[in-house]
C-alpha cells in the first residue's frame, strides 16, 4: 500500500508526538524537545503547515512548517522542521516525500521562501543553499539554508516562533 501524505488532523496529534520523540531519541544534536516545539506551535496557531505520512492507517512520518521573522519582520518566509520518520522506516524516502510535498504546498500558499537548520547534504537535494545574508544566531552558516519560492531572498537575522524556545 502506498504512503499517503495529508494534512494533520486532531486525531493524529498523539501519534505525531510519539513519532517525533522516537525519531529524535538517538539524534546527537537533538534538544529532545522537538515534540514540545510542535505542540507549542500548534497551540499558538503557528503551525502553518503540518503534514503526516500515513501507511496502513498509521502515522509513519511528519513535517512542520511555521513562520519566521527576518530582522523582526514577517516577510512571508517559513521554517521547515521538525521533520520525523518512524525509526524503522527511515532512509526509505518518506522524509524526502514529506519535504517535497510540504514545499510544494507552501509555494502554493504564496510563501516567498523557506529556511531550514539541518544537514547540508540532505537539504541541498531539495534546492536549499547556504546564504550568508540570512543569519541564525549561534549556527554555522553551512547548516542554516534557504530556498527561495517566490521573489528574492531577504537579508537579516532570522527568528523562529517562540514555540522553538523549548530548545
Amino acid at each position: 500500500m502506498p504512503v499517503l501524505i495529508r494534512e494533520e488532523m486532531t486525531v493524529d496529534c498523539a501519534a505525531i508526538r510519539d513519532l517525533t520523540k522516537a525519531a529524535f531519541a538517538s539524534v546527537e544534536h537533538s534538544s529532545q524537545t522537538e515534540a514540545e516545539i510542535i505542540e507549542a506551535l500548534r497551540i499558538a496557531g503557528a503551525l502553518t503547515l503540518s503534514l503526516v505520512a500515513i501507511e496502513d492507517g498509521d502515522v509513519i512520518g511528519h513535517i512542520a512548517f511555521s513562520p519566521v521573522l527576518v530582522d523582526g519582520t514577517n516577510v512571508g518566509w517559513y521554517g521547515l522542521g521538525p521533520v520525523s520518520v518512524q525509526v524503522n522506516r527511515q532512509k526509505n524516502g518518506i522524509g524526502s516525500e514529506l519535504v517535497r510535498e510540504g514545499l510544494q504546498r507552501l509555494a502554493q500558499t504564496g510563501a516567498k521562501g523557506c529556511v531550514v537548520l539541518g544537514e547540508p547534504d540532505y537539504y541541498k537535494r531539495f534546492g536549499f543553499e547556504a546564504d550568508t545574508g540570512l543569519v541564525l544566531d549561534g549556527v554555522p552558516a553551512s547548516y542554516f539554508m534557504r530556498l527561495v519560492l517566490h521573489g528574492r531572498p531577504p537579508k537579516g537575522r532570522v527568528t523562529y516562533h517562540a514555540g522553538f524556545d523549548a530548545r
